[in-house]
């Protein structure tokens, strides 16, 4: 065996181990489409060039595509304020703590507007966004229904605003 054919061998565990160790979730995307490459260019090396071309294929392009837009649509945290907050500057200073609680998690904050409270309590139990963050008569209040989203944004919120668990009732106690 040449040396370079080493070389080449040695890359596919070197970068397979860079995929385990990774957490970002997109440059996991990018280690994983550098691990189909370095497999797809062994096997056309080794003389199985059916096998490269579908590795490069399917194991490279269409995976890194899917997994890329799982990962874009799953890592989004959408928040609902009323649409009266929009321009306070309370609630500027909470949206960018809330995006600094959450970036070490990759997550991007989605703004979703209501015009009521009433509507925004509803879109919360209907599982339309996983936080409110309403005005009350000189504070702002946050609620979120998900246990580790409120773990995480405990630390960072307790001067802004006031910070509520909101637990939804279960299918047992909604039917009951």
């Amino acid at each position: 065996m040449d040396s370079w054919m080493i070389g080449v061998t040695a890359l596919l565990p070197l970068t397979a181990l860079m995929l385990v160790f990774q957490d970002n979730p997109y440059h996991v995307l990018v280690i994983r489409g550098i691990v189909g490459a370095v497999a797809a260019l062994i096997y056309a090396i080794l003389g199985a060039a059916d096998v490269a071309l579908t590795e490069a294929l399917v194991g490279t392009m269409l995976s890194i595509m899917l997994y890329a837009v799982a990962v874009r649509s799953s890592l989004v945290l959408r928040l609902g304020i009323l649409a009266s907050a929009l321009s306070t500057d309370s609630l500027d200073r909470l949206l960018e703590a809330i995006r600094e609680a959450v970036a070490p998690y990759h997550l991007r904050v989605e703004l979703i507007i209501y015009p009521t409270f009433e509507q925004l309590k509803i879109a919360l139990r209907d599982r339309e966004i996983h936080a409110l963050c309403a005005e009350e008569t000189t504070q702002l209040l946050t609620m979120t229904r998900v246990p580790r989203l409120y773990t995480l944004l405990k630390p960072h919120l307790t001067n802004l605003t006031e910070l509520v668990y909101y637990p939804l009732p279960t299918e047992k106690e909604s039917r009951a």
